[in-house]
């Protein structure tokens, strides 16, 4: 009889953690709906993002991070968590990003409110530091695309996309 120690079972922490992150919005969306998880979802990606700012900012020596900065720190902290994010353009107008790899992995698939995490920890970033951000979310790994599309609006819109999520920081003489 094989020890359990040495069965060959697929579990690891990571696969763990994203099992755990993954039944949980699937309850969520089952229990409150995909806008109610989603709601939940966002509660969790605002405390996050306020912590990786903090963390960025520390480290990085700074009280605020300029737009590039952002652009740079939010591509990292997607790879520091198996995240394959990249800019695909970038101006005083909005930022772009793609990605390739969700790091909930294939969990996410079917998970959209999952994608909360991502619009709330880039809005609070984006908003915090320039003011102003908006969150488009126009491809995801979660509804089914190839990889994801992000685009992080920096600049107010009088008629935006109701799909977009806006956050809003401290003006510019208190940043």
């Amino acid at each position: 009889m094989t020890e359990a120690a040495e069965a060959a079972v697929d579990l690891d922490r990571d696969g763990f953690v994203r099992q755990l992150v993954s039944q949980l919005a699937a309850t969520l969306e089952d229990v409150v709906g995909l806008e109610g998880a989603a709601g939940y979802i966002s509660v969790v990606g605002a405390a996050m993002g306020r912590d990786i700012d903090a963390r960025y900012k520390l480290a990085l020596g700074t009280d605020r991070l300029d737009r590039r900065q952002v652009a740079d720190v939010l591509v990292d902290l997607k790879r520091r968590i198996h995240g394959d994010f990249y800019v695909v353009e970038e101006d005083e107008i909005r930022i772009v990003f793609g990605n390739r790899a969700c790091p909930f992995g294939d969990r996410v698939v079917g998970r959209p409110s999952l994608c909360m995490m991502t619009s709330n920890v880039f809005g609070y970033i984006a908003a915090e530091n320039q003011g102003y951000a908006r969150i488009e979310l126009t491809e995801t790994i979660a509804r089914g695309h190839a990889g994801c599309r992000v685009v992080v609006h920096l600049v107010p819109e009088d008629d935006p996309d109701p799909d977009a999520r806006e956050y809003f920081g401290p003006p510019a003489d208190e940043r």
